[in-house]
C-alpha cells in the first residue's frame, strides 16, 4: 500500500512527459519481469524468447486496431489467445529440455518470431515497422497523456504484483519451488511437474504479451527491432539484476535497466559491455541481486541506529 501510494504520488513531483514516459516504460517492463521471474525465479526454467512473447502481443493488437479497426479490448484479447497457443506449442516441447538447452531452443523460437516480423511486409511493415496505432481508451477518456498512461500502467502492475505476490504464497507456488530445486524430488511428492512448467510458461508468456500491448498502445509504433533477441536478453538481464524467485527485484531491474540507457547513450556501441560488467558485478558480489543489496544496507542502517540508542 506504501509503494501503491508513493507510485501513485509521482506525477505530483515530476510534470515532465520525458521522465514519466519512463516511468511508464519501468512499469511495462516491471509487469514483463514479473512474469519471466516466476519462470526463472521459482520454477528455475531460463527462456531467452520473451521478447518474441512481448512483440506477439504488441504486434498482434496493433495489427488488429490498425489494420482490420478492431476495438483494443478485442484486440488485447484475441492476442492472448494466440499468445497461449504458441506458448503451448512451444512450451511442451521446449520444457523437456533442460538448462542451456532450454535457453537455445527459447533463443530460435525468438529469432525465428523476428524473421516473420521482418518478412511479413504487409501486415508488420517489414523493418520499418507501422504506426498510427490508438491510444488505449478507458471509461470514456483516451489515454493520450504520459500522466494518464503512467497511472494506467502502474494500476496494471499493481494488480499482477497482488496476484503474483498471492500465487507464489499458495500451494502452486511451493510446487514451483520444489521444482527449481529438484524436479525428481517434486515429482516424488505428487507435483506433476511436465504439466506445471508448461502452464507457468504459458502463464509467463501470457504476461509479456499483455505487457507488449501496453507498450504499443502507449508508444504507438511498433518494428521488430522492439522485440529482437536483444530485448529478451534484456529482460532476463533485469530478473537476474533486481533479483531471482523476488517479485521486487522485477521493479528495481527494470528501474535500473531502463534508466541506464539513457545515460550510455555517450558510449554509443559500448554500452553493451557495460551491461557485461553489471552483470559480472551482480553474478559476483549481488547473487541475490539489488534487493539482497538493498536487504544488506537496510540491516546495517538499522543495525547502526540501535547502536547509536544503545550509547
Amino acid at each position: 500500500m506504501i509503494f501503491a501510494a508513493g507510485i501513485f504520488c509521482l506525477p505530483f513531483f515530476i510534470k515532465s512527459p520525458y521522465y514519466l514516459s519512463i516511468l511508464v516504460f519501468i512499469g511495462i517492463y516491471s509487469i514483463t519481469t514479473l512474469g519471466l521471474n516466476l519462470l526463472m525465479g521459482y520454477a528455475g526454467q531460463i527462456s531467452l524468447g520473451h521478447g518474441a512473447f512481448f512483440g506477439i502481443g504488441a504486434y498482434t493488437s496493433g495489427i488488429l486496431t490498425v489494420h482490420y479497426h478492431l476495438p483494443i479490448s478485442v484486440a488485447f484479447i484475441v492476442a492472448l489467445i494466440i499468445t497461449a497457443g504458441i506458448a503451448y506449442l512451444i512450451g511442451v516441447p521446449s520444457l523437456k529440455l533442460k538448462g542451456h538447452y532450454l535457453a537455445m531452443a527459447t533463443l530460435a523460437f525468438g529469432e525465428i518470431v523476428n524473421i516473420v516480423l521482418n518478412a511479413a511486409i504487409d501486415l508488420t511493415g517489414g523493418p520499418s515497422g507501422f504506426g498510427e496505432i490508438p491510444r488505449i481508451k478507458l471509461l470514456g477518456v483516451v489515454l493520450d497523456s504520459e500522466q494518464k498512461y503512467f497511472y494506467f500502467v502502474w494500476l496494471v502492475f499493481i494488480i499482477f504484483f497482488i496476484l503474483t505476490s498471492n500465487l507464489i504464497h499458495s500451494r502452486v507456488g511451493r510446487a514451483l519451488r520444489s521444482i527449481h530445486g529438484s524436479e525428481l524430488a517434486a515429482a516424488a511428492m505428487g507435483v506433476n511437474v511436465a504439466q506445471l512448467k508448461v502452464q507457468v510458461f504459458m502463464l509467463s508468456a501470457l504476461v509479456a504479451s499483455v505487457s507488449g500491448s501496453l507498450y504499443v498502445h502507449f508508444v504507438t509504433f511498433i518494428s521488430p527491432t522492439t522485440c529482437n533477441i536483444m530485448f529478451s536478453i534484456l529482460l532476463v538481464m533485469m530478473v537476474v539484476v533486481g533479483g531471482m524467485a523476488n517479485v521486487w527485484g522485477c521493479v528495481l531491474g527494470a528501474a535500473l535497466l531502463t534508466v541506464l540507457p539513457e545515460y550510455l547513450r555517450v558510449f554509443e556501441d559500448y554500452d553493451i559491455i557495460v551491461y557485461g560488467f553489471i552483470l559480472l558485478f551482480i553474478v559476483m558480489f549481488l547473487p541475490g541481486g539489488l534487493t539482497q543489496g538493498v536487504q544488506i544496507l537496510l540491516h546495517r542502517l538499522r543495525r547502526t541506529a540501535n547502536r547509536a540508542t544503545d550509547t
